[in-house]
């Protein structure tokens, strides 16, 4: 039987909107069964993020580092809400009040001084927690701006390259070929003495190494297929820098931050040492330099207790630094898989 054109385009156009119907409703299935799936691929999958923190967990040492780290920090939030406790009230600190009849007593652990007093019967441990409260602030202020400075120009010219990168360059080779001691007591000493000189000296010249690893990694992934998309997408570089690659090269910033910070106490340390560091408060550096003077009478305690706090403090975030760096520098965990 043959059937007319108009029937069986009639018929034809039936099928077509059943297949069409059907394909709809296949494609909406899979829109919303994908996303569930892909919430479970993400639940049981694992971040850099959760890799990292358990490889820190399995390593011991880093794992007491870390809780030598917390000791110290806490001391130094107690010793700053001290600070700004007697600051308030504008009396003197009892960690600088003078007692000469208690001068020179010994560590006695259930005594109201532990670790004995100085030469002015002021309490060695109340003026060390002072001392890790200055190390803190300088460690992490100081930090800040040597990585604030070092991921700018690093990424500006990693990213743009030419005429901007040879500039960057030229300015971080310049910084480099002076000696880094002496450049940051010039620094203190045209600000002035105190903890503002040791800031500036100490941020402003220790950005060139964070500055070269950050070109170098920006200058390698702005070649990668996800930046090259995104400059597709027409996105700027401004964000294409802050938005994709630093997140991708952050890790550098923060196993950087944690080498740098024990550096920055013992930079502190010396500049409070030689005299054009910290004024007029408790810092290790200027505790060691007091302490020198009593050894030969044999006070002991006030130079011993500093120099181990100092050699703790420093220790551990050297051992936690070098745990970080392992968990979260993809080459090692590459080469270790």
């Amino acid at each position: 039987m043959i059937l007319p054109p108009a029937v069986l385009e009639t018929r034809s156009a039936r099928r077509l909107g059943k297949i069409e119907m059907e394909a709809n409703e296949e494609k909406n299935s899979v829109l919303t069964q994908r996303p569930l799936r892909l919430c479970g691929e993400i639940r049981s999958g694992h971040s850099l993020w959760h890799e990292a923190w358990k490889q820190l967990r399995s390593n011991r040492l880093a794992v007491v580092s870390l809780w030598v780290i917390l000791l110290y920090f806490a001391l130094a939030l107690y010793g700053e809400g001290a600070y700004w406790y007697y600051k308030t009230l504008d009396i003197t600190p009892a960690y600088q009040q003078t007692n000469l009849g208690s001068e020179y007593l010994p560590p006695h652990i259930f005594s109201s001084h532990p670790l004995g007093t100085d030469n002015l019967g002021r309490d060695v441990f109340q003026r060390t927690v002072q001392g890790a409260r200055i190390a803190f602030q300088v460690g992490i202020i100081t930090s800040c701006i040597a990585i604030s400075i070092g991921v700018i120009f690093g990424c500006l010219a990693g990213y743009f390259g030419g005429k901007l990168d040879d500039c960057i360059v030229w300015f971080y080779s310049t910084f480099a070929s002076i000696p880094g001691l002496l450049f940051i007591m010039a620094v203190a000493m045209v600000v002035g003495k105190g903890l503002l000189g040791v800031y500036l000296g100490i941020g402003l010249t220790t950005w060139v190494g964070l500055c070269r690893l950050i070109r170098g990694e920006v200058m390698k992934h702005k070649a990668r297929p996800y930046v090259i998309a995104a400059r597709a997408l027409g996105f700027g570089p401004l964000r294409i820098i802050f938005r994709h690659i630093l997140p991708n090269v952050f890790h550098i910033v923060i196993i950087s931050f944690s080498l740098r910070f024990p550096a920055a106490i013992s930079t502190e340390v010396f500049m409070s040492f030689l005299g054009i560091g910290v004024q007029g408060e408790p810092s290790w550096g200027i505790m060691i330099s007091n302490a020198r003077l009593r050894l030969w009478q044999g006070v002991w305690w006030e130079m011993t207790f500093v120099t181990l706090a100092i050699f703790l403090v420093v220790l551990a975030f050297n051992l936690f630094g070098d745990a970080l760096r392992d968990a979260l520098d993809p080459r090692l965990r590459t080469s270790e898989k």
